[in-house]
Parts: C-alpha cells; structure tokens; sequence
C-alpha cells in the first residue's frame, strides 16, 4: 500500500482529491498501487503529519497561506527524503516551476484543473519511480558490501538513519558521559 500525504487549503479540493484517488486505479506499467490517502488543508498540519508517519507521495498545492508548496515540500524532503512529490496548481508560473523543479526535486507539475487520467498517471509514474529508485540503493548496498566497500554493519546503520535521522549520532558530555537531551542541563 502506498501512502499519500495532499496539502491544499481549499476543502473542495482535498475532498475531490480523496474521492478520485479512492476510486481510480493507480497504475503504471504492469504495476498497480493502491493507495492510502491522508489530507491536510495546512501546510503547517502536513509537517507534523510528515514527522509522525510515513509516506510515499507528497502532493502539494502551490499557493497556500502559511507557505508555498515549493516551501512545504522542501520541508517535507527533509523529514522524508525518499518520498516523491508532486505540485498541483491553477497558476502556471515558469519560475515557481523551475525553482520547485531545481530545490525540491519534484516529479511533476500538474495544473488545475487536472485531468483524472493524467494525475493518476502521474501519481503512479511517481510512485513507481520511486520504487526503482529504493531498489536501486538496495542493489547498490550489496554491491558495495560485496566488493568490501562497505559492512554489513555500516550499510544497517545508514538504514536506521533513513528511517529514524540522528538515531547513530551520540552526543557526548564534556566528562565523557552519553548526553540524552542537549538542551536540558
């Protein structure tokens, strides 16, 4: 199952949304996704859902009160870096495009209104991409621990790290000892 995360501020949006990816199959290739849709109409709310749960799939407004979809899904890459993200807009603004396109990596740019087709077409494109990419990294990570480049223990830890960041970091205390909260003396 995989999973989306929809920011938009507009209520009839976010629930055309979830209607459609409810019922339209998501497909690409000779792989079919099914998904599991949460939605946000803040920016702000996204993110905390981003730091508490997982996704697959940002999508994204981009023009929003509290912060552009460029600036939320810059957010979200840093939470979740492996997550693919799509920005859906009635405004067709070049350089919104090419500066979500050059800082946030996006997928794709899909305007409003959107044809049903094309965005599950898009969204499935992005979800397979992504899979291929994770898949990648796996093959590349036996690779590596093959040629000796890298251990078994080396590789798990990069893994715990994607999954929980800071988790192999150890603050350590002037005196030696293991330093749990840094802000708390």
């Amino acid at each position: 199952m995989s999973r989306i995360l929809i920011v938009d501020d507009e209520a009839s949006i976010l629930k055309a949304l979830q209607r459609l990816l409810r019922v339209a199959p998501c497909t690409y290739g000779s792989k079919q996704f099914t998904l599991d849709v949460v939605a946000a109409n803040s920016p702000l709310e996204a993110l905390k859902i981003a730091r508490q749960e997982d996704f697959d799939l940002f999508i994204s407004d981009y023009r929003m009160p509290e912060m552009d979809g460029i600036e939320f899904l810059k957010a979200a890459k840093a939470i979740q870096p492996d997550a693919a993200r799509l920005i859906l807009s009635g405004y067709a603004d070049l350089n919104a495009l090419v500066r979500a396109v050059n800082e946030v990596g996006i997928e794709r740019f899909i305007g409003k209104p959107w044809n049903d087709y094309d965005l599950m077409s898009a969204i499935g494109q992005a979800l397979a991409h992504r899979d291929l990419l994770l898949e990648n990294r796996q093959l590349a990570d036996l690779v590596r621990l093959e040629m000796g480049d890298k251990t078994a223990e080396q590789l798990e830890a990069e893994r715990l790290e994607r999954l929980e960041p800071g988790i192999t970091k150890v603050n350590w205390g002037a005196d030696g000892s293991v330093v749990l909260d840094p802000g708390v003396d």
